[in-house]
């Protein structure tokens, strides 16, 4: 019998709700991207100066640089997991 059951990384909830959050965020933030060049190509740069769209092209400028950030801060949680498990410094 194999004991892949036991060597499973074992996620908390932060780490998911974490990941989650990273992945929506970047979505959304390339979607308002697209959205944002799009409507630029096809309406001008003037449309885009008026209603909510000042909203969505700050979505697209910050919301990938704070996914990326969030990425990094759950791949460190993980490696100090990681170490943690092996019994400190190898």
């Amino acid at each position: 019998m194999s004991t892949e059951a036991e060597d499973a990384p074992k996620f908390s909830i932060f780490e998911r709700v974490l990941a989650y959050i990273a992945i929506a965020l970047m979505a959304v933030a390339v979607i308002s991207y697209l959205t944002t060049l799009i409507v630029g190509l096809v309406a001008g740069r003037e449309a885009l100066a008026g209603s909510l769209w000042p909203i969505v092209v700050g979505i697209s400028y910050v919301g990938l640089p704070i996914g990326f950030v969030l990425l990094v801060i759950l791949l460190i949680i993980s490696y100090r997991k990681r170490g943690s498990r092996r019994g400190g410094r190898a």
